[in-house]
């Protein structure tokens, strides 16, 4: 018997929270160390373009390394959800 958590959350579920809560949309998809790098790299980061951005750089170029990489971590979150989605569905039986 096949319990209910086999079946993957849906992926629109997974964008909309990788959506607001950075790194939690790959700890829906099981895959908890993959969502802290994610986070880790987004600090990082939005930190040194913070540091070494001009002083007349707009606040997202100021911090357009970690929006890059938050980015980067909705598109992952997504990918991966549907994915395993379309693997559940058409899996054999």
């Amino acid at each position: 018997m096949k319990l209910a958590l086999d079946r993957p959350l849906n992926p629109y579920l997974v964008l909309a929270t990788a959506i607001v809560l950075p790194g939690v949309g790959q700890v829906l998809n099981r895959q908890p160390f993959r969502g802290l790098l994610f986070l880790f790299f987004m600090f990082l980061l939005g930190g040194y373009t913070l540091k070494t951005a001009a002083p007349d750089v707009s606040l997202l170029g100021k911090f357009a390394g970690g929006a890059f990489v938050y980015a980067m971590a909705i598109f992952d979150a997504y990918r991966h959800a549907r994915v395993r989605h379309e693997l559940w569905r058409h899996r054999p039986g």
